[in-house]
């Protein structure tokens, strides 16, 4: 059965000068003749987001003084592109004048802002939509000129999602029923709908967004409800890769990659594709394929369903990529008179939850007298102080010795579905780490067996990913 539909999400890169969106519109152009329903999603252009978030940071602390210049920098970035490749007159004018509508609706917003001296997360989200808000008109107002049939509109109208502000979750059912609604009338008539990534509303109509990386969320939700037949990620890398080619020159481009597989990575440092992304493909049995705007012809990283692990071991492919998270620390809680008592665990993690930090690593020796865990550094001092509160009685008591952390540390991943039921790989990546004299503080592995978590001293980053990135078969 032929395709029909794709959802094609670009990055802020990919929107983000003259000649990236020259290349969008060959890619949109080029796809619209393989599909005959393409759906268009953007993020905003390349450092704008970072450029509002400080604006309402600075404003939250009293200042407005910088609102000028950023005001200065934005209209800059989005009018010179429209200049350039917006033909009509009348159709450019118009869309710098939305533009610079929404750009004063920033300077109004920071200065409510800097008159309560506060930011509520309500206040952060209009104003961290703004950058996708202008984004979506000019790729809307580019592509039209370009000649293409597009309409343009903000994904306020498609993703409903509930009131939790900066982190916003969606509401599936609803948002298919408004995504079946809005955009089969639209690609039944073979217009192209151009929508903004991040962002989705209230059932009220309030603007929320979904996190920062929630552009691919969007591409997955809406790819998911539609359904599409595939989601393409355009970024300014050429895929997924065994491993951050700033650290290890010699890393390669992953033609393949299974579910299970990049949903360790995105998890573990992999910054090609927000992690909430997969779990709606996966469920919806929809392929995902990573993209390069400024080099279309690669093929890319396709995602591809799960299959069995002994294939990938046969063909030499057990450890597939390594990366590394780091700014972490190692918080320990330590005590003989821990051994067999219960609840010792969940009191911890309750005490973590409720500062609002998320561990991306848990360990635990079976004689129960220690648990080790980490959590970003800039949140170990909160966390460490919530245990220290909440484990009061038993440190009084020298049931419980210390509650400590490190000097930061990194997390390192090996992943592959190939080390699945494959007898020695832990055995090899501790003996490479050892013969490189990297020292590791502590082991996770997930039942799974798709990976093996090492946490190293922070100086030892670099060192232990070139060790483990020479187990990848070349």
């Amino acid at each position: 059965m032929a395709k029909q539909t794709l959802v094609m999400k670009f990055g802020g890169t990919s929107v983000g000068s003259t000649k990236a969106l020259t290349k969008v519109i060959d890619i949109v152009r080029d796809a619209r003749k393989e599909y005959p329903r393409v759906v268009v999603i953007t993020s905003a252009m390349a450092g704008v987001t970072d450029l509002l978030l400080e604006c309402v940071k600075q404003a939250a602390q009293g200042s407005v003084d910088g609102l000028s210049h950023s005001e200065a920098i934005m209209k800059d970035i989005h009018f010179s592109t429209a200049d350039d490749l917006i033909q009509d007159e009348k159709l450019r004018d118009k869309t710098k004048q939305e533009i610079d509508t929404l750009i004063l609706s920033l300077i109004d917003l920071c200065k409510a802002v800097a008159v309560l001296a506060e930011a509520s997360p309500r206040a952060m989200d209009a104003v961290a939509s703004l950058g996708e808000r202008m984004s979506v008109r000019l790729l809307g107002a580019v592509l039209e000129s370009a000649g293409l049939k597009i309409k343009a509109f903000e994904s306020t109208e498609l993703i409903v999602t509930n009131a939790h502000f900066q982190n916003a979750h969606p509401d599936f059912k609803a948002t298919t029923e408004k995504v079946h609604s809005v955009l089969n009338p639209l690609l039944d008539e073979g217009i192209i709908p151009v929508t903004t990534g991040f962002i989705g509303a209230t059932p009220d109509g309030v603007i929320t967004t979904l996190g920062r990386g929630g552009s691919d969320y969007s591409a997955a939700i809406i790819g998911s409800t539609l359904p599409a037949d595939e989601v393409w990620i355009w970024t300014d890398v050429d895929g997924i890769m065994t491993t951050d080619p700033r650290i290890v020159k010699e890393a390669k481009t992953l033609s393949e990659i299974t579910y299970s597989e990049i949903a360790e990575l995105a998890y573990y440092g992999a910054k090609v594709i927000h992690p909430k992304t997969i779990r709606p493909l996966v469920e919806a049995g929809i392929g995902l394929r990573i993209c390069n705007t400024f080099n279309p012809s690669h093929p890319g990283t396709r995602l591809i369903a799960n299959v069995p692990s002994d294939s990938h071991a046969r063909n030499g492919q057990v450890v597939k990529a390594v990366t590394a998270i780091r700014n972490q620390r190692l918080v320990t809680i330590e005590g003989r008179g821990m051994l067999g008592v219960p609840g010792v665990a969940a009191r911890a993690f309750t005490a973590v939850a409720s500062t609002k930090t998320s561990v991306p690593l848990i360990t635990q020796a079976s004689s129960e007298q220690s648990i080790c865990f980490a959590v970003p550094s800039e949140s170990a001092a909160s966390v460490l102080n919530a245990l220290q509160a909440v484990f009061a009685g038993e440190i009084a008591d020298e049931d419980i010795d210390r509650v400590w952390m490190t000097e930061d540390v990194s997390i390192i991943t090996v992943v592959g579905v190939g080390m699945r039921h494959t007898p020695g790989v832990a055995g090899q990546v501790f003996t490479q780490l050892g013969n490189n004299k990297a020292n590791v503080l502590a082991i996770a592995q997930g039942s799974s067996e798709v990976s093996i978590s090492m946490v190293v001293a922070a100086a030892d980053t670099e060192l232990a990913v070139r060790s483990l990135h020479e187990l990848i078969v070349k």
